[in-house]
């Protein structure tokens, strides 16, 4: 690794670990109380005391380190009205506590957690993990993407009928949803391997850097859900755009990863089946 973001990519370790073994207290002591759902999102959306818990933990790691960065996270640190102001800091840290809360929550062994770094607007420091299973995907700009200590690189294949592709989808139950099965049809009429939708887009994320899938999609995505997860694809070679293959903004969007291989050919089936929003 460059040492230029070394400190960086060490805070985000620290904290995603630290944040993470929070999580995982909860998970395997059973869920606490103080189940919430997000406002304005029905009975989609839950919040527990450890997404709550385990930011906190990660904001104390980054603030010790760097009193002076701005925080955006899932749970309250920077959302809300302010969020554009923050997002646009020169140093801003972006954090997911437990991505893929509802698997957390029903007792599924599978959720995330992401913390990353953006200098001036752009993705410089990434760590995605699995923490229930001590698995880690670290990526720091220039410097590549690595897992288990390996260097991370997407899969070579070059046509959709060699890989699997994950998706996801927001907690829209009409239109969106409708048109994302429709391009889930669409990519299996073309043979892939499969698709899988895991609930957690974080680590779909860091499967596409480490070539386990060939590409993941989901419509109305977070900062917080591909901040670090971007530049990890990234980082081992793949392309991330939104869905309809403009540059993703550090804002509420959709996202495409994929090998970059088989990039446009998923461009246009989006394309046809999802509304390109107006410019």
């Amino acid at each position: 690794m460059v040492d230029r973001w070394k400190a960086e990519l060490e805070v985000a370790e620290i904290a995603a670990k630290v944040g993470g073994g929070v999580a995982v207290g909860y998970f395997q002591g059973g869920l606490a109380a103080d189940v919430k759902n997000a406002e304005g999102e029905g009975s989609f959306n839950i919040v527990t005391r450890a997404d709550v818990e385990a930011e906190r933990a990660i904001v104390e790691v980054i603030k010790k380190a760097f009193p002076g960065h701005a925080v955006y996270g899932e749970e309250g640190q920077g959302a809300g009205d302010g969020a554009a102001a923050i997002l646009s800091s020169e140093d801003v840290w972006i954090i997911d506590p437990v991505d893929g809360t509802s698997n957390f929550f029903h007792g599924i062994p599978h959720f995330g957690i992401s913390v990353a770094y953006y200098h001036k607007g752009e993705p410089t420091v990434g760590v995605v993990g699995s923490p229930l299973h001590d698995d880690w995907y670290t990526a720091a700009k220039g410097c590549g993407a690595y897992h288990k200590g390996r260097r991370a690189q997407v899969s070579p294949c070059s046509r959709i009928d060699e890989v699997l592709v994950a998706f996801g989808y927001f907690y829209d139950r009409g239109a969106m949803m409708s048109a994302t099965l429709d391009a889930c049809r669409e990519i299996l009429s073309r043979k892939s391997h499969g698709l899988r939708r895991l609930g957690a887009a974080t680590l779909d994320l860091a499967y596409v850097g480490v070539g386990s899938f060939g590409a993941f999609f989901e419509y109305e995505l977070a900062p917080w859900d591909f901040a670090a997860g971007r530049l990890f694809v990234e980082e081992a070679g793949g392309r991330v755009t939104t869905c309809h293959g403009d540059p993703p903004p550090l804002a509420k969007t959709s996202i495409l990863a994929s090998n970059g291989l088989i990039h446009d050919e998923l461009v246009a089936i989006m394309d046809e089946h999802f509304r390109k929003p107006e410019a």
